[in-house]
């Protein structure tokens, strides 16, 4: 299982670094409803706003827009998997 982790965060990071942002974004929700608590999801969309990261008009010139919509979308996706009845508990 812990091959499989990380397997999924290198292919998330490959994702990042070379592929369009729309497929990070499936691969990272992919990986924290597969994963028990995917934090590197979190940690590599910090570095992608780290690295592609501009000041974004809509959000008050908030640089690390993505990195702040993962945590989020992370604990909505944790908090769901434990009132969902049949996703199994690891």
């Amino acid at each position: 299982m812990m091959a499989i982790r990380i397997l999924a965060a290198v292919v998330l990071l490959f994702s990042i670094l070379f592929m369009p942002f729309w497929l990070s974004l499936i691969l990272a929700l992919g990986g924290m409803i597969y994963f028990n608590i995917f934090w590197e999801a979190i940690v590599l969309f910090l570095l992608s706003d780290l690295l592609f990261g501009l000041p974004g008009a809509k959000f008050s010139s908030m640089v690390f827009i993505s990195f702040a919509i993962s945590i989020i979308v992370l604990l909505g996706v944790e908090s769901a998997k434990k009132k969902v009845k049949f996703y199994p508990q690891r």
